[in-house]
């Protein structure tokens, strides 16, 4: 079972792919891998009824969606949680690309905020969106909550704008780990990793 009184999260993103998920799915790994954190990207409002009838609030019973804009990447993200939220916003910093939904969770007397985010990918027609939303991330670096942003960065760390991102103060958990890469994309035969979870120290200033 879930246990938010120790040290460790057991979270997960998924990008559902314009609502091609399958939500039975997702409930029965969220029930088998004790999943206390999960991220979605590119969530309809169906979707989230889906995974309302699937039985998710029976895990994960506490939930933020992103609010809708215009520029949605697909869909709006989201974030599911097994603990109570505080501080919940549905759109953290102003992302051109799609709002970040975010929730301050504890873990063992550590207060822990949590972002889903998915800027747009860089091809030629959306270079400038994906750009100015990885730039808007990483001002997060200049406040104090002890952030985790989970989701589809649609970009890898050949890309300088995702090394900007990181800069001194976010860490890429996946590099962290020193398990190598964890290709994510395409699902049938993935090549590439363009979805990524990226933590950060607490120190700084202000909190948005």
């Amino acid at each position: 079972m879930p246990d938010t009184s120790d040290k460790y999260a057991r979270i997960m993103i998924l990008n559902t792919k314009q609502d091609a998920a399958d939500t039975v799915k997702i409930v029965e790994t969220v029930k088998t891998e004790h999943v206390e954190v999960l991220a979605l990207q590119e969530v309809s409002w169906s979707l989230l009824d889906r995974l309302a009838s699937a039985g998710i609030a029976d895990y994960l019973p506490y939930s933020v969606a992103a609010q809708q804009t215009w520029h949605d990447n697909g869909g709006v993200n989201v974030l599911y949680s097994v603990a109570p939220m505080e501080d919940v916003k549905q759109n953290l910093i102003p992302v051109e690309s799609s709002s970040v939904p975010a929730a301050t969770i504890e873990f063992a007397g550590t207060k822990v905020r949590f972002g889903s985010v998915h800027p747009f990918s860089p091809r030629p027609s959306n270079q400038g969106l994906w750009n100015r939303s990885l730039d808007s991330l990483a001002q997060l670096q200049h406040y104090d909550s002890l952030y985790v942003l989970m989701g589809d960065f649609n970009s890898t760390w050949d890309h300088a704008s995702l090394r900007y991102l990181l800069g001194g103060r976010f860490l890429d958990s996946g590099e962290q780990a020193g398990e190598g890469l964890h290709m994510t994309y395409p699902a049938m035969l993935p090549v590439s990793e363009i979805d990524h979870i990226v933590h950060r120290q607490k120190r700084g200033r202000g909190r948005p």
